[in-house]
């Protein structure tokens, strides 16, 4: 008998006498070692596009720009964003997620941290495009990146824990940008937005080094996992792939269903968006000026929001159907930005609201994602991927530029928060439509 058919057999032995208390210890395993790194640069991200929204409390009056300048450029990186996320993902398939996320993350840190500089509308404008163009394709290549990890069984909980980032970053982000913008203004010559963009810039060149030595294309090339774990992996994620699509890379970005996505995906961008670039103002609004406090006070909604995105993932690991659930979240955050307006004058209330706002949204990213990753594979799933992110982030430009041309028109927040709330009862209809009993849901 020859070494590969041993090695072959002993291969099968495994597969076949694997059960799931073994799996659950390697998936265990492998999440120990890659989401915590995930997790953190997922986090640095978002402060990275967050810290923006507190640096407008004091940046907008020391530059004399107004709502529209800052709209406008706050929306300006979603441009960039938006026109290499494709690319970006292509591009991560072919040179491997080591090199390419850790590229990603050098150069958006690189680019924050240049944000210092900003004396003008135009390098206002002209530095968010570029760390759109930078950013791209981190998020849908953690997505896809994921896929070769995990089956889908497992990648619920694994997309949770990843993006529950999101919602912590939510948390900190505020009480220390707020410190930094209160404690670090003129030090050294520099105003407080301008410290804001360094400390919370720099962790991302960190990053993207580590990120090099650390990761893995994927199991094959895992020399932490043993070469029967590597196998078991290999096997499982194949299985599931086999009944995913391999279509034409056209054929995946003119799908109708892929389409559909990007919509939904593009309203919980508005929903979301609103909070990122808007919420200290909010709170500011209703009577809350320094800002520590409302940095503090900002992190209710986003605990809110972690709170449901980690319990939803463990309960919907026990069912099969997720659509339903989607459509109940949806039709929760329509329910709190509806009822926001009615409570602007009164902190308590636009906070309830604002949570559940949050909750509907957050509790929806990480289960929808589970959508599209069921109908391809390979490139296909990667183009997918990319696809639905990109033209769900175009909310992301139109949202705060809309908000702000609204607020300097009105003077009120009440409209943009009725159009949040259509958008997610919009995800709500949408989904309700898709649902069919054959759903890869």
């Amino acid at each position: 008998m020859t070494s590969a058919t041993q090695t072959n057999e002993g291969i099968a032995l495994f597969s076949q006498s694997a059960n799931p208390v073994s799996d659950q210890a390697l998936f265990n395993k492998v999440a120990r070692r890659l989401i915590p790194f995930l997790f953190i640069s997922y986090l640095i991200a978002q402060v990275d596009k967050m810290n923006v929204g507190f640096a407008k409390l004091t940046m907008l009056n020391d530059l004399g720009f107004s709502d529209i300048v800052y709209g406008l450029g706050a929306g300006m990186f979603f441009i960039g964003y938006v026109l290499f996320e494709v690319p970006s993902n292509i591009a991560l398939r072919r040179f491997g997620a080591p090199r390419w996320l850790g590229r990603i993350m050098i150069s958006w840190g690189l680019l924050s941290v240049a944000m210092l500089f900003v004396h003008s509308p135009t390098s206002f404008y002209s530095l968010r495009f570029l760390i759109g163009i930078a950013e791209a394709g981190f998020f849908p290549g953690v997505i896809y990146y994921l896929t070769l990890w995990f089956p889908a069984e497992r990648r619920t909980r694994m997309t949770a824990m990843f993006m529950s980032a999101i919602a912590l970053a939510g948390v900190v982000v505020g009480p220390v940008s707020g410190l930094i913008l209160e404690t670090l203004n003129g030090f050294a010559g520099l105003r407080g937005w301008q410290w804001l963009f360094i400390i919370e810039g720099t962790p991302a060149i960190v990053l993207g080094v580590i990120a090099i030595a650390h990761l893995d294309n994927g199991p094959d090339e895992a020399r932490w996992l043993t070469t029967r774990e590597r196998e078991r992996i290999k096997t499982l994620v194949a299985s599931e792939a086999s009944t995913r699509g391999h279509a034409p890379l056209k054929s995946v970005l003119l799908n109708g269903r892929v389409l559909l996505l990007s919509l939904v995906y593009g309203c919980y961008g508005t929903s979301f968006f609103g909070f990122v670039f808007w919420l200290p103002t909010i709170i500011e609004n209703a009577g809350v000026q320094r800002p520590l406090l409302i940095g503090i006070l900002s992190t209710i909604p986003w605990i809110a929001g972690a709170v449901t995105m980690l319990g939803l993932a463990t309960f919907v690991k026990r069912r099969e159907q997720t659509t339903p659930l989607l459509i109940a979240l949806a039709l929760l955050a329509a329910l709190g930005w509806a009822a926001s307006p009615s409570a602007l004058s009164s902190l308590p209330m636009a906070m309830l609201f604002c949570s559940l706002a949050m909750a509907g949204t957050m509790g929806s990213l990480p289960l929808f994602w589970n959508l599209p990753t069921a109908m391809f594979s390979g490139m296909a799933a990667a183009a997918a991927i990319a696809l639905i992110s990109a033209l769900g982030n175009i909310p992301g430009f139109l949202s705060p530029y809309m908000v702000g041309w609204v607020k300097t028109a009105t003077g009120s927040f009440a409209l943009p928060m009725y159009i949040f709330a259509s958008g997610m009862l919009l995800v709500a209809i949408i989904l309700f439509i898709l649902q069919r009993p054959t759903s890869d849901d």
